[in-house]
């Protein structure tokens, strides 16, 4: 049997102070085999390495947020490549671009930081986590300036079109819970059409439970829920499709 590779979970959150090592230590009997933490600031890059030095089935990602790069300055970057050179840190990430609140940082800041961050992956030949919030052009347009980069474009919301441009590039997208969503109808559109070797699933935990769990505390172990969706789509089993994005986040970020 499968396990289950989550490639997106922010164990590092405050929701799980109360039971984080209890859970943690119960994914895998619970079919979850390996978990990637992403960072979304220095602190909480810090934590998610903390976090992969006590499990041997979790990995850490490190960076700068959109949300959470307004105290950014050119030499974090070098705290970044510090803590990148762990050997359970994976990815750099969740970085990116997030236009949705007004009270963001400036569009300029996001792309500036971005653009360090991506240049950083390349130097240290990692992959990249990439948050993409209403802003598909430009996100498109930096990673199109660094034809070296690989990664995933998590909890894909972009339209087909853009997805096979991504696809091109070798870039791998992510399903979350919102693929089970009634209004999910272009993320369905990506998910049908998605090259089976470039699509992983993940859950953002805590955030963005599965339909039949929205409104409550998300982990490692729903994505049962988003692999079902996705086999129903496919003409596959849940089986089937677990196997396949557990091998896929393997190779995109180097682990067994």
């Amino acid at each position: 049997m499968s396990l289950i590779f989550d490639t997106h979970a922010h164990y590092d959150d405050e929701q799980f102070d109360a039971d984080r090592a209890e859970l943690l230590a119960s994914m895998p009997d619970a079919g979850v085999g390996l978990i990637v933490d992403p960072g979304c600031d220095l602190e909480s890059s810090r934590k998610a390495v903390a976090i992969a030095e006590q499990y041997p089935h979790v990995y850490a990602a490190v960076g700068y947020h959109p949300e959470n790069c307004a105290p950014f300055v050119p030499e974090d970057i070098d705290a970044l490549r510090e803590m990148a050179r762990h050997p359970k840190v994976v990815a750099i990430g969740e970085i990116g671009l997030d236009y949705h609140w007004a009270e963001n940082p400036p569009r300029e800041h996001q792309h500036d930081v971005l653009r360090r961050q991506l240049a950083l992956a390349v130097e240290l030949d990692l992959p990249v986590i990439i948050h993409d919030r209403d802003a598909h052009a430009d996100c498109l347009a930096i990673v199109r300036g660094f034809p070296r980069l690989r990664g995933v474009f998590h909890c894909y919301s972009g339209s087909v079109e853009m997805a096979r441009e991504l696809w091109k590039l070798g870039w791998y997208v992510g399903f979350d819970g919102p693929l089970t969503y009634k209004n999910a109808r272009k993320t369905v559109e990506v998910a049908a059409e998605a090259p089976l070797d470039r699509i992983l699933i993940e859950t953002d935990a805590p955030y963005l439970s599965p339909a039949p769990l929205r409104g409550t505390r998300n982990d490692s172990r729903n994505l049962v829920h988003v692999a079902q969706k996705l086999a129903e789509l496919r003409g596959m089993t849940a089986e089937e499709i677990i196997g396949l994005t557990a091998e896929n986040g393997k190779r995109l970020f180097g682990v067994a």
